[in-house]
């Protein structure tokens, strides 16, 4: 076991979330232990039950905090090019992903129906697309109808982030292509938004 040090709450909270964080990007969920975590921390089993009192908890606070990092990394300056900060966007989304592929698929697969893990996906896709509509500039009924293409665009590519972790079906440049292109394809048919997008029009009168 390694050596115990005596750490804060504050401090020992965001070393067992540390620890968690590493197992289950290293592993399938089924295959973490809280006993495992322990160890690894340096800590007793009871200490780590009173941060934690189950596995799912102990995930959910991680898939949290990983969701609030994509967040603050993905800001959208409004005098920038949309469509550029968007494909920035999906790179910094693919990257955490490769690297965290085993804590995605639990997120997306295993524990696809549990609403604490839902709630935080949820709450990740309403705020991208909150931050994609304040930056066209658009309201009434232009902005109801790309709120509308953003929600599909967002589940879509998420289905396809997992279908490329699972299964390996197509290559990271191949998703990257699609997510953007289905984008384009969608809001460009909408021709005034879809100019939005490349930063050569500006909000439709």
């Amino acid at each position: 076991m390694t050596t115990r040090r005596r750490l804060n709450p504050g401090d020992r909270r965001d070393q067992l979330l540390d620890v968690g964080a590493r197992l289950f990007a290293a592993k399938p969920y089924q295959d973490v232990l809280m006993e495992d975590v322990a160890e690894r921390a340096g800590v007793s089993r009871a200490l780590l039950y009173r941060y934690f009192p189950n596995k799912h908890a102990l995930f959910a606070e991680i898939y949290r905090q990983a969701s609030d990092r994509l967040l603050a990394d993905t800001q959208i300056d409004p005098a920038g090019s949309l469509l550029e900060q968007l494909s920035a966007g999906l790179d910094i989304h693919f990257d955490y992903f490769a690297a965290n592929s085993n804590t995605v698929l639990a997120a997306n697969r295993v524990l696809a129906g549990d609403p604490v893990i839902q709630a935080i996906i949820t709450d990740e896709l309403a705020e991208l697309r909150r931050r994609v509509l304040d930056a066209t500039g658009l309201d009434g009924r232009s902005r109801e109808v790309v709120s509308a293409a953003l929600t599909s665009w967002l589940v879509f590519v998420r289905a396809l982030c997992v279908e490329w972790l699972a299964n390996g079906t197509f290559t990271r440049a191949e998703l990257h292509a699609m997510s953007v292109g289905a984008l384009r394809g969608t809001l460009g048919a909408v021709t005034d938004v879809g100019r939005l997008l490349d930063g050569t029009g500006g909000p439709p009168a």
